[in-house]
């Protein structure tokens, strides 16, 4: 087959449909599970939860914690300079 783009890649229309229609089903599970995260916030919401403080609390639960806390004192320096607490 002729080099599509002329640097020495030969592609083939089958491998190339392959990998795009590959990653079209993984853009069509990834909106079914963003669905699914919405659903949950919005249960959350129902019974009184508020979404936005779970969302902060599982950022804060993908670091490590001395992490979490080198940030927060630097936030608690930064509001003191601020005269914010």
């Amino acid at each position: 087959m002729a080099d599509a783009h002329g640097d020495g890649h030969n592609v083939t229309a089958d491998e190339l449909r392959l990998l795009i229609e590959r990653a079209e089903r993984l853009e069509e599970e990834k909106k079914g599970i963003s669905d699914d995260i919405k659903d949950v916030f919005a249960e959350a919401k129902a019974r009184g939860y508020d979404p936005k403080q779970i969302k902060k609390i599982m950022v804060i639960r993908k670091k490590k914690r001395e992490e979490y806390q080198e940030e927060e004192a630097i936030l608690q320096v930064y509001l003191k300079a601020l005269g914010m607490m």
